[in-house]
């Protein structure tokens, strides 16, 4: 017979029955995990993921725009393609921000899906720190246990900075899952000498440095030593499997340097944070080496000036830094006991072969924290405390595979008195910390010390337990472990953070050092159990910003509050360095009437301040002088010939002034001299500006 004559057979379908029995053994599967895990391995994993999603997303959009600087720009992607590919902070192309564009492609596409608002800028964000616990979870688990995975993404999701800045739309958040994914491409390398998952580890820093330059390169020395050292095969093998994850990283890397460096410069947005418009001085100056020795040229404090008789002008530096008022609160919970757990880890493995997985992921993760630990701590440039989120993986990591691979041990005398040590000196640090908001639930740091202590002693005496208390009393040492970190992040959950120095927990008392602009950070009112305006260290003295209607996401489809009110808004503020703009409802009609007829609705001298404007009205809004108002453009000539184009409406006063005193601020202050001596000042909302269609003498000259 045929293939032409073959009678057609009948295409066998699924009875309901079967497909309703597939799905439920699918979702079976996904309940029950691996085979070999123990019954409560995913269930429990499951509830780490909901648990983190929900502190993460729950009341998200009470920080209305966050970081308005970044929410701009992604505003601006979400209308023009061209200024999302180069991260302008406006869709008509002035000026980028200061950093890659990666993370504002995630905002930018999810607001062009979703519309502009808090909601679709924020979500991405939360989702993103849901990922990388899951992440840690699994790199962890795979060469350690389910529990060590646990413990370690557990860390991860209630450390306060990592609260807060998977609540925020900083490029941190996306930086630490880039790494974290990272570190799991080196642990499947690293088991069978693979150059396909080394190159893949390249390709993921690479989109680290295309999310915050240099800082994704710290790791880079750690994890090649580390495959050097551990992984299964010759030496000549390994030497030759760090070329192509070599390439991967200058390819994933460089492109868009090269692109931008390449574009001529007189169609593309003006390079934020240069002085000579090119992103290569950018890498290397503002956002790389002037960050460890204080010399940024371009920042509102150059040549790493000293302020208060402190080390930097931006905090005292030091070992100790991860430690002081400023940044404890924010990281350094579990960062002694994490250290710790390396010594034991380190001790552990002394005697194992050159391919042990136990010391090669101590010295991974160990190396990983150590390398940025320094780096922070010694860096007298640009630091901020929020940039120790990414400390928070490799702590969750050595906390985990730590603590499980003491008690995996515990029949040994000295592995519990490791232990034991290590939980009581966990829960005096965490009175410590706590004590350092004594007037913040005050009973909570003595219920910390003494329950901790309490444990400990019994983890010495374990051998004498049952079974049953045995694990009760591995439990309670978790919890007492995480509570203090745990009670700051919900703290930070609850409340409402705004403006581009936020800070995590409740009010710090004696917070040393700080930077120029401390104080204009703004954390909201009403945190967990915190008094009304409960201000952060970081932002002691600042106003609360205003809050929007609405819980979770905000007011959908429409800017929310907070750093740079939406519509309605009574009177009006013109934001400064570190906070947006607020514009009134009669500011924000006049910007908008007639907003068609120009390229620019308005130009302002800051990024902060043009965001606010550019937030409220969705035209574009021309920031002078980039975030600081310190970047040498516009020059006075390149901006009067805008104006003659009339491609400029209005000039508004106020924002960063002159452009902060810093260099690049001569043609800012040339530019603000201009304008109020050329045209005529009028006050709407609490806010001057000048038409400058409107000159008020023969010539705009």
């Amino acid at each position: 017979m045929s293939i032409a004559s073959t009678p057609m057979m009948p295409a066998r379908t699924a009875s309901p029955a079967t497909t309703s029995r597939s799905w439920r053994s699918r979702l079976r599967r996904l309940v029950r995990g691996r085979p070999a895990d123990p019954v409560w391995v995913r269930p429990a994993l499951l509830a780490l993921l909901a648990g983190t999603a929900l502190l993460y997303l729950i009341g998200l959009g009470r920080s209305g725009w966050a970081n308005a600087f970044y929410s701009a720009a992604a505003q601006a992607g979400s209308t023009s393609w061209k200024a999302l590919f180069f991260g302008s902070s406006d869709a008509a192309g002035f000026i980028t921000v200061d950093k890659p564009p990666l993370s504002l492609w995630v905002m930018g596409v999810s607001a062009r899906l979703f519309g502009v608002s808090a909601w679709s800028i924020l979500v991405p964000q939360a989702l993103i720190g849901v990922a990388a616990v899951g992440v840690l979870y699994a790199t962890v688990r795979r060469w350690a246990s389910p529990a060590a995975g646990l413990l370690a993404g557990a860390v991860l999701a209630l450390t306060p900075i990592a609260t807060l800045m998977f609540r925020f739309n900083n490029p941190d958040a996306l930086l630490v899952l880039l790494m974290t994914l990272a570190a799991y491409a080196t642990v499947r390398a690293l088991e069978r000498a693979s150059w396909r998952w080394l190159a893949l580890v390249g390709v993921l820093i690479g989109c680290g440095f295309m999310t915050k330059m240099l800082q994704a390169f710290l790791v880079v020395p750690v994890f090649a030593l580390v495959y050097l050292i551990a992984a299964p095969t010759t030496l000549r093998r390994r030497l030759w499997h760090l070329l192509p994850a070599g390439v991967a990283l200058v390819v994933s890397s460089g492109w868009w340097v090269a692109v931008v460096e390449l574009w001529p410069k007189a169609s593309r947005p003006y390079i934020g944070g240069s002085q000579t418009n090119s992103v290569l001085e950018l890498i290397f100056g503002y956002n790389g080496l002037g960050r460890i020795t204080g010399n940024e040229t371009g920042s509102v404090t150059p040549g790493g000036g000293t302020i208060g008789g402190a080390t930097s002008a931006w905090g005292p530096t030091g070992i100790w830094r991860m430690f002081n008022a400023a940044w404890g609160g924010q990281i350094a919970w579990l960062l002694p006991a994490a250290l710790a757990f390396l010594v034991a880890l380190l001790w552990l493995s002394r005697r194992s072969p050159r391919t042990d997985r136990t010391r090669a992921a101590a010295l991974l993760w160990g190396g990983t924290l150590l390398v940025t630990l320094l780096v922070f701590s010694l860096g007298k440039g640009i630091i901020h405390e929020y940039y120790a989120v990414a400390l928070a993986p490799p702590i969750g990591a050595l906390v985990g595979m730590g603590a499980l691979a003491l008690w995996t041990r515990r029949e040994h005398f000295a592995a519990r008195l490791t232990l034991a040590g290590i939980l009581a000196g966990t829960a005096v640090w965490a009175f410590v910390l706590l004590d350092r908001s004594a007037d913040w639930y005050p009973w909570l740091r003595f219920a910390v010390l003494a329950a901790g202590l309490a444990v400990a002693l019994l983890l010495v005496v374990g051998e004498r337990l049952g079974r049953r208390l045995t694990l009760v009393t591995a439990c309670a040492g978790v919890v007492i472990a995480l509570a203090g970190p745990a009670a700051y992040s919900l703290q930070t959950a609850a409340s409402a953070h705004s403006g581009s120095l936020p800070s995590a927990g409740p009010t710090v008392a004696s917070a040393a050092g700080g930077g120029p602009g401390r104080g204009f950070a703004q954390d909201g009112a009403g945190g967990f159990g915190g008094p009304p305006a409960t201000l952060t260290a970081g932002n002691a003295g600042a106003a609360p910003p205003v809050l929007p209607a609405g819980g979770f996401g905000g007011q959908d489809g429409a800017p929310a509050a907070g750093a740079g009110a939406g519509p309605g808004a009574g009177g009006g503020a013109a934001g400064g360095l570190l906070d947006a703009s607020r514009p009134s409802s009669a500011l924000e009609a006049l910007l908008k009437k007639d907003a068609g007829s120009y390229t620019w609705v308005a130009a302002t001298v800051g990024a902060q301040s043009a965001a606010g404007y550019q937030l409220a009205t969705g035209d574009p809004v021309m920031s002078l002088g980039g975030f600081n108002g310190s970047d040498p453009y516009p020059t006075l000539a390149e901006l009067q010939a805008l104006v003659q184009a009339g491609r400029v409406h209005y000039f508004i006063a106020g924002g960063m002034g002159g452009g902060g005193g810093a260099a690049g601020s001569s043609s800012m202050s040339a530019i603000t001299t201009w304008v109020t001596s050329t045209y005529t000042a009028q006050s709407v909302g609490g806010v001057t500006l000048y038409d400058l269609t409107s000159p008020t003498t023969a010539s705009s000259k």
